[in-house]
């Protein structure tokens, strides 16, 4: 069983920064992170592998957002840079059973409580 954590969130105007950190208790392999807007289906942000060689990011977030993993510190990091009103939502950190990331939802096992994130203009 894999439990994970999310801290980080909270309020933020719009070109600020904030990073959101996912602590995990149990072994886990890839790592994806994914946020949720108020009556929508969770969607994909962000994902690295087991090893934290390979990444994937959704459009919307390329080249503001990064992802990173200590796994000596069994934790998951999303740096979010150049934050914008439509950022805000809820953010999940999620583990998969397997060492590739997947990027829809339905690939990984575990979830977090998720936490809010919310960027005034």
């Amino acid at each position: 069983q894999v439990q994970l954590v999310e801290s980080g969130g909270g309020l933020v105007q719009a070109g600020g920064s904030l990073r959101l950190s996912c602590a995990a208790s149990g072994r886990t392999y890839a790592m994806g992170w994914f946020r949720q807007f108020p009556g929508k289906e969770r969607e994909f942000v962000a994902a690295i592998s087991r090893g934290g060689i390979n990444t994937s990011y959704a459009d919307s977030v390329k080249g503001r957002f990064t992802i990173s993993r200590d796994n000596a510190k069994s934790t998951v990091n999303l740096q979010m840079n150049s934050l914008k009103p439509e950022d805000t939502a809820v953010y999940y950190c999620a583990a998969a059973v397997t060492t590739q990331p997947p990027v829809s939802a339905g690939g990984y096992s575990y979830w977090g409580q998720g936490t809010q994130v919310t960027v005034s203009s």
